[in-house]
């Protein structure tokens, strides 16, 4: 595998992988103009991995608001689950956010998706309580 960071020519094959991936919710927010807005206002730190032949096997996409990092659509293939191809895409995220001062970072898992609250907790990540997530379209 190659690790490397994500840009616009990875958006097709992204947007594809995470509507193959089980638990992973997309919205309005994953249209190509809205991932590529969110790349170049957090370069260089969004990751993907890909297969010697060039197709597209995962990605991170995460970034900051200058105070706290955020992580999303961390999505791996069937095929290459178990790798240890989406730890090493975290890996290199939160390398990336610590060279720019962010020590700290989030990220949501919708409840229902046991594989994926799995591999963050093991991981590292520690599930928090008494928070309370709210949402409204602009």
């Amino acid at each position: 595998m190659l690790y490397r960071p994500m840009t616009a020519d990875d958006y097709e094959a992204a947007y594809q992988l995470w509507e193959n991936t089980e638990g992973m919710g997309l919205s309005e927010a994953d249209s190509r103009e809205e991932i590529l807005r969110y790349l170049e206002r957090n370069p260089g730190i969004s990751q993907v991995c890909v297969h010697e032949d060039g197709t597209l096997a995962g990605t991170a996409m995460c970034g900051h608001d200058g105070r706290r990092g955020y992580m999303y659509h961390v999505a791996v293939s069937g095929s290459c689950r178990g790798s240890g191809a989406g730890r090493q895409m975290v890996s290199r995220c939160m390398d990336k956010l610590r060279e720019e001062g962010i020590m700290k970072c989030h990220l949501m898992v919708i409840e229902s998706n046991s594989l994926g609250r799995s591999f963050w907790s093991g991981i590292g990540w520690q599930e928090r309580d008494g928070l309370v997530l709210y949402s409204r379209n602009s």
